[in-house]
């Protein structure tokens, strides 16, 4: 083989295995009750704020731990168990999602990101009434 052969094909196997890589770092979305979740892996869970259970958050005795209950996009509901601080405007919030693993019957989040409700959305609906 010439000397060009083997750089060309050393050079096509760094890039299978750098795709390979990368398609292993993509997100996986699931539910609370999915196979996934159940084997331990970590997981993000999109899902809304349960506002009939109640949310936990005592600064003085744990600035640390937040609890509060996330009903996912089939209707599952979990605690959910922050280690950290509660984020600002939480209950405003339209979306959450969290990442996590399940560890029994609560889901321990190391990771909230928050959709909040758009000051926009009024003022679109108003324009196009008119």
């Amino acid at each position: 083989m010439k000397k060009t052969h083997i750089i060309a094909l050393v050079f096509i196997a760094v890039l299978v295995g750098i795709l390979i890589s990368m398609l292993g770092d993509f997100s996986r979305y699931e539910t609370f009750d999915s196979p996934y979740a159940q084997k331990g892996n970590e997981i993000n869970v999109v899902g809304v704020l349960d506002k009939n259970e109640k949310m936990v958050y005592e600064p003085l005795i744990d600035p640390n731990k937040f609890t509060f209950y996330l009903q996912d996009e089939n209707g599952g509901v979990r605690e959910v168990v922050y280690k950290g601080e509660k984020p600002h405007d939480f209950e405003r919030s339209d979306k959450i999602v969290v990442t996590g693993k399940l560890e029994g019957d609560q889901f321990k989040a190391s990771k909230i990101l928050m959709k909040c409700p758009s000051k926009y959305t009024e003022e679109a609906n108003q324009t196009t009434s008119l």
